[in-house]
Order: C-alpha cells, then sequence, then structure tokens
C-alpha cells in the first residue's frame, strides 16, 4: 500500500520576504494569506485527506485549520519534526542584517555544513522530517495525509527523496500556501508534485493529482 503526504507550505504572513520569521511564536496570516488559505482549504477539501498535521507555529496551525475544517477533519495534530528550522540568534532579524552576517552567507552557500548560530544544521532538520515521515508512512498505510510545514523543511524531505545535496535547495521553490505531494511504499519514497501553488480565480478545480 502507498501512502500519499501533501506537504502543505503555510500561507503568507505579513512580513513574509522583509525577515526570518523562524521560530517566532506570534506571527499569524496577514488578511491576503488567509485567503490563500481559504483557496487552499477549498481545493483540498475533496481529496480525500484523513489525517493532518502541523508545525507548533501559528502561522503553520492557522493554515492547518482552514484545511482541516473544509476536509471535515475535526482535529489538526501539533507535530514538533514539522517545524520551522531552529534559526537560533537569526530568528526575528530581518533580512538587511542577515545579509551583512558572513555565517549567514556561509549557511545559504553551504547548507549541508553550516549550523545556525544556537540553533540546527540542515542535516538535523532533514533527519527529523524523514524520520517523521517514514513513521507515519507505517501507521496510515493507504491514506493520505497533510503535512502543514515551512519551506525549508519541506525542501529537506524533497532533497532526501530525490537524492539530492542540501546544498541544492536553491534550485527549486516552495511558495506560500504551494502543495508538493510525495508517495511512500515498502520504505521508499518518490516525489509526485512539486510547488503546486494556489489559482486565485478557480476554487473548484482539485488541486492535487497525486495518482499513479
Amino acid at each position: 500500500m502507498t501512502t500519499t503526504f501533501i506537504l502543505v507550505r503555510h500561507a503568507a504572513h505579513d512580513r513574509i520576504g522583509q525577515f526570518l520569521a523562524g521560530r517566532t511564536t506570534d506571527v499569524s496570516l496577514g488578511v491576503a494569506g488567509r485567503k490563500q488559505a481559504e483557496r487552499l482549504a477549498a481545493q483540498l477539501a475533496g481529496e480525500g485527506i484523513a489525517s493532518i498535521y502541523a508545525s507548533p507555529r501559528k502561522r503553520t496551525n492557522e493554515t492547518a485549520g482552514a484545511i482541516a475544517a473544509a476536509a471535515g477533519l475535526g482535529q489538526v495534530t501539533r507535530a514538533e519534526a514539522l517545524d520551522e528550522v531552529d534559526f537560533g540568534a537569526w530568528s526575528g532579524k530581518t533580512f538587511e542584517t542577515l545579509h551583512s552576517d558572513s555565517l549567514w552567507r556561509q549557511w545559504n552557500s553551504m547548507r549541508s555544513r553550516v549550523r545556525a548560530p544556537g540553533g540546527e544544521t540542515m542535516s538535523d532538520v532533514q533527519r527529523r522530517v524523514t524520520q517523521f515521515v517514514e513513521t507515519l508512512a507505517k501507521d496510515h498505510d493507504g491514506r493520505k495525509v497533510a503535512l502543514v510545514s515551512h519551506a525549508d523543511v519541506i525542501k529537506a524531505l524533497v532533497c532526501h527523496v530525490l537524492g539530492l545535496s542540501l546544498d541544492a535547495w536553491p534550485r527549486f521553490e516552495i511558495a506560500p500556501a504551494s502543495v508538493s505531494a510525495v508517495a511512500a511504499s515498502g520504505g521508499d519514497m518518490k516525489l509526485l508534485m512539486l510547488n503546486r501553488e494556489v489559482p486565485e480565480h478557480d476554487e473548484t478545480a482539485h488541486l492535487l493529482t497525486a495518482r499513479r
């Protein structure tokens, strides 16, 4: 049996692209982000999602809540393994400030080796999210499971599935409120969809087409 994982990046907050939100606890969706989440939820409503798991961050829970409500699911399960990268001392800083930090520049050129100050390496992130997905695949065999997380976490998993170095992260995008999909079967995983964004004017067509 195959377990299908619907990988959702949270919808946009109002300062996206301006500062590194990281694990800041009070970052919620903006007006545009709430509309994104509603459109996404409408398009995933008919996909037969059996369970939904989300990072502990407020923005992911708001996105997951919209999906759960549209799908008729009563509960979103909090999953620490889906949490944002622990950026340590970088969390909450503007990108303008970060760009002047030599360690930040190293992080973006060699993510396979560099550790965020007081935080994680991308290998740490990849290990926790991959182990989580492997465990869920056994527990949810034959079902569709939605995982609402963050761009770098999803990228870490995709790199694992495709056998890419973590330094390949700039080669593909994971946009706000986008959907990617991975199929897991018998210990193997393959990518079904990458960075499918929510159409702004079509709320009727199903977004996910994760079919064999």
